[in-house]
């Protein structure tokens, strides 16, 4: 768990609430039950914005954090924070924290079960001749049969590999260092991208949004899967290249793909996306932050702020994760 210490701190009396497509006023009413006498603001209706030091931040409009000049720490309530790190211009002294909650880890694997359950059942193929009343039984594969390649192995992306092989699935997964998971056969760096996903029958994007893994999931990468592989992105929408994804299932490379993350979200009404016959589309509903365990986590940090001592979950800006 990465901590940090913050030094010189003021006595903050209030807290920012800066929130693109969430509700801010369930955080702002358990924040002020938790934190008594403590003023929580919901921008824009902020008073005086040069003596915030702490905010609570998801999806803000490109730049308005500069709106906030002294602001010591951004609280992302979520996993990511490339949402904060990616449209912000932050000072050097500013820190991001982010939440690491297990119930966002077991959200995603149980949406993420029953994706490759829904595919390896064919339950998608059974309700395309459902609407045609066809009777056409087909062949099935299952769980010890079939083998998943994970890009991302941080907090979640962990969990789930270990969750999946306890299942009985083949797991092995791609990351940026070699990570040590019992039964799980870990694969590190770029020279090591495309053999990691050789002979997967379902290839998980879990990565981080940075510059390196931005377009990860590109005709290359997505072509050296086996002919009728899976794609499940539950990343960010800026790793797929759409137009590769595309390419690949109308020459049957692939057999589908399940996307719950997009470019521009709502995606919008003419996307291709929504009527191509070999994709099942989610609203990014993956992993939802629970706001019941989540503000414990805020209130920690918000907490260890005010008291000088280590902050908890703090993402490096250099390294966008």
């Amino acid at each position: 768990m990465k901590v940090i210490v913050l030094q010189e701190i003021s006595s903050i009396m209030s807290i920012a609430i800066i929130f693109n497509n969430k509700d801010p006023e369930i955080w702002k009413e358990a924040l002020e039950q938790k934190l008594k006498g403590v003023t929580v603001e919901i921008y824009p209706t902020v008073e005086s914005p040069e003596e915030i030091e702490f905010i609570l931040c998801w999806k803000p409009d490109k730049g308005v954090l500069s709106q906030f000049p002294n602001t010591k720490v951004i609280q992302s309530v979520g996993a990511s924070v490339e949402h904060i790190t990616n449209t912000q211009k932050l000072n050097h002294e500013t820190v991001v924290t982010r939440i690491v909650d297990e119930n966002l880890s077991l959200d995603m694997f149980e949406f993420l079960l029953s994706s490759i359950l829904f595919k390896m059942k064919n339950f998608d193929y059974h309700s395309n001749q459902k609407q045609h009343q066809n009777w056409f039984p087909t062949n099935y594969k299952t769980i010890k049969e079939t083998t998943i390649s994970i890009l991302g192995l941080g907090e979640i992306g962990s969990f789930v590999a270990k969750e999946l092989l306890k299942i009985g699935f083949n797991v092995k997964g791609w990351s940026n260092s070699i990570k040590n998971i019992s039964g799980v056969k870990s694969f590190q760096g770029e020279e090591e991208l495309y053999h990691s996903v050789a002979d997967a029958n379902y290839l998980i994007n879990l990565l981080p949004l940075t510059l390196k893994t931005e377009n990860i999931l590109s005709k290359r990468l997505m072509s050296s899967l086996k002919k009728g592989a899976y794609i499940i992105n539950v990343g960010r929408g800026e790793h797929l290249v759409e137009e590769d994804l595309i390419e690949l299932l109308d020459s049957n490379h692939l057999s589908g793909a399940l996307l719950d993350v997009f470019r521009k979200e709502p995606l919008p009404k003419t996307h291709p996306f929504w009527k191509h016959p070999s994709i099942t589309i989610t609203p990014h509903v993956a992993s939802l932050t629970n706001v019941n365990s989540a503000i414990d986590i805020v209130i920690q940090n918000y907490n260890r702020f005010k008291n000088n001592q280590e902050l908890l979950n703090v993402v490096s800006l250099k390294k966008g994760y």
